[in-house]
């Protein structure tokens, strides 16, 4: 594969990358998906829509977020190996879903839609799109299911002070999944005034290559600091994976460059159907929410239950675009455990003075590893989230975390 070419090649005309991906939709939704993929094309290669977004980027969301060297972490690790974050838990609202939230809702308004429509796992989407939909003056619509409303608190008393309505969803498990079975049959009655605006690099094509494109902002500033600071390239750039937006735009950008790249999924409480969300390791291709990918199944084709402690990280499947490049061999997938990721979560905070997302947490969980394994060179992690959401979560079953701290 030449990764030169690799974007004027993928998606395909169809939408594919490689087997995976596609447009598989009802017929009534078929030509309003073909209006979404014009209106994308049209403005992606707008100056005016770029310069536009570039502005947003830059004034209101306060990109470019740092790359930031864990000094305190590398030496604790007594390893030669440094880890550095990239900081999308600066960027506006926290973590790195507005990135696509403010490019979702600009072309919106150039389609002249009335709403924004969607789901949310742990929130960052949900508070990211009402925040885009507080910018653009429009309505907004977020299906959260009950358990991740009982969960992340915080993050719906943000949406509701944006002005969204939050819907709680009360079938299956009531997390990710059913947010999206239930975003989608919303949107299949109010297509004519609403654009979905799902909160991942999956769905439907024109879904994810749109994520892709518009989180790969932090890829490529990540790429320019890291070289600005030290010089060459890290050896290992890793990011969490769910649907996986923060991981698509992370990774976009050293597709071409001598770097290892890994994808950290959720192994949860361990490899037993229902305890994890590990798509890539346990799960077969099949088809979900209007597209083709690798997903955890059961025998009969449905979705199987799923479960992390990160809520923005139970979805029973992976963008077709992590699919193709595993298949590629260009990314390596891998996992974290619950308290693999509990461990990461207490360590920055109290060792870099950084409360990471449960979901960023997974990554820097396999860069401590990593680390340990090297003895020297760079990891740079995409800390994708800030952990506010969490941390009533994770004192009640946790505690303040002096039970992870090294023992120096």
């Amino acid at each position: 594969m030449d990764y030169r070419s690799y974007f004027k090649q993928y998606p395909d005309k169809n939408g594919r990358y490689g087997e995976y991906g596609g447009a598989i939709l009802p017929p009534e939704l078929v030509p309003v998906f073909k209006e979404i993929t014009e209106a994308y094309n049209a403005i992606c290669h707008s100056a005016q829509f770029i310069n536009e977004l570039r502005r947003i980027r830059k004034e209101f969301q306060g990109r470019p977020t740092p790359v930031y060297h864990c000094d305190r972490l590398s030496r604790k690790l007594k390893t030669g190996c440094q880890i550095y974050l990239k900081r999308e838990d600066l960027n506006h609202t926290g973590a790195h879903k507005l990135n696509h939230c403010m490019g979702e809702g600009l072309l919106a308004k150039f389609m002249g839609k009335k709403k924004l429509i969607a789901e949310t796992g742990a929130g960052q989407h949900g508070v990211a799109l009402a925040t885009a939909a507080a910018y653009f003056g429009l309505k907004c619509d977020i299906y959260m299911g009950e358990v991740d409303i009982a969960k992340q608190a915080p993050n719906v008393t943000r949406m509701k002070i944006l002005g969204a309505n939050v819907v709680p969803v009360t079938h299956g498990l009531k997390t990710l999944k059913e947010a999206v079975d239930a975003a989608f049959d919303a949107y299949l009655k109010e297509y004519k005034e609403a654009i979905y605006c799902i909160g991942s690099a999956l769905g439907p094509h024109p879904f994810p290559q749109m994520v892709r494109d518009f989180q790969m902002c932090v890829g490529l500033e990540a790429r320019e600091q890291f070289l600005e600071m030290t010089g060459i390239f890290p050896d290992v750039v890793c990011a969490c994976v769910g649907g996986g937006s923060n991981a698509a735009g992370m990774f976009s950008a050293f597709l071409n460059d001598p770097v290892e790249i890994c994808g950290v999924e959720p192994l949860g409480r361990g490899p037993k159907t229902g305890d994890h969300a590990a798509s890539m390791a346990f799960g077969k291709r099949g088809v979900l929410h209007g597209f083709d990918s690798i997903l955890l199944q059961e025998k009969d084709g449905s979705p199987s239950p799923v479960y992390s402690i990160a809520s923005g990280l139970d979805y029973p499947g992976v963008g077709p675009e992590h699919a193709f490049w595993r298949d590629l061999g260009r990314v390596n997938y891998v996992t974290a455990t619950d308290e693999e990721a509990i461990d990461a979560f207490f360590k920055l905070s109290r060792y870099e003075g950084i409360i990471p997302a449960l979901e960023s947490s997974h990554a820097i969980a396999y860069a401590m590893k990593r680390a340990r394994e090297m003895n020297s060179g760079a990891i740079l992690v995409n800390c994708s989230g800030r952990g506010d959401k969490d941390v009533d979560y994770v004192v009640e079953h946790y505690g303040y975390g002096e039970q992870f701290m090294f023992k120096d």
